[in-house]
């Protein structure tokens, strides 16, 4: 239905230390397409992408609204968040992006704001020791279960989104979904599951957390 964000500016290169698209990276271009019409009825204004990595998926997101809505990005990579920013002007759309961990530079001031935020987290299971990097290894290194720099941002979801705010988050079965939805349950989130698809050995899924009292 929508058109994938042009990409073929990055090179071989570029790929040495921003994280390719890959299967997860599609699968979240495809949750968003079938989540079109609930993020359209949301009438989004702030939309931040976690870990942009190429950039094409907060790319996507910002041709779907246009000049509706404020889109940014953050990577602690600074190649990467180089990278998404080429994207972005590659296809036409404004992104700003910012290099930082996690969501650290948009807290306090967003806090409340964001309508839709968006992580394809670094989920592979790890030795802990390899978590940490600010070059190509933090894109996938997870460290224990994976989930050693996802569950850092958690706790932090519930301030930064807005009341009708909305939050996906890519993860492998490895990563213990229920154990994901119980933690997001204590911080006043309900969960569904967007879209689940076999990629070789990994079992991709992308969830959906929209707070509790905003569930219809």
């Amino acid at each position: 239905m929508f058109r994938t964000p042009e990409f073929s500016h990055l090179s071989h290169d570029d790929y040495k230390h921003v994280y390719e698209p890959a299967e997860d990276t599609f699968l979240m271009l495809d949750a968003i397409e079938k989540e079109y019409e609930s993020l359209r009825e949301l009438r989004p204004t702030v939309c931040v992408e976690v870990g942009c990595g190429s950039g094409i998926v907060i790319t996507f997101l910002a041709s779907l609204f246009k000049h509706a809505a404020f889109c940014m990005a953050t990577d602690i990579n600074k190649t990467a968040a180089s990278a998404a920013k080429k994207t972005s002007e590659q296809n036409g759309v404004i992104v700003d992006t910012m290099v930082t961990d996690l969501v650290k530079c948009l807290q306090p001031r967003l806090n409340g704001l964001v309508d839709v935020l968006i992580f394809n987290p670094p989920y592979v299971v790890t030795p802990n020791e390899e978590v940490g990097s600010q070059g190509i290894e933090a894109s996938w290194a997870g460290g224990d279960n994976g989930r050693q720099v996802m569950d850092r941002i958690f706790p932090l979801v519930s301030d930064l989104l807005s009341k009708r705010g909305v939050f996906y988050l890519v993860i492998i079965k490895e990563n213990k979904q229920d154990e994901i939805e119980e933690i997001m349950k204590s911080h006043g989130f309900s969960m569904t599951v967007v879209i689940t698809r076999r990629s070789g050995p990994e079992r991709l899924s992308v969830l959906k957390f929209t707070k509790v009292d905003t569930v219809t």
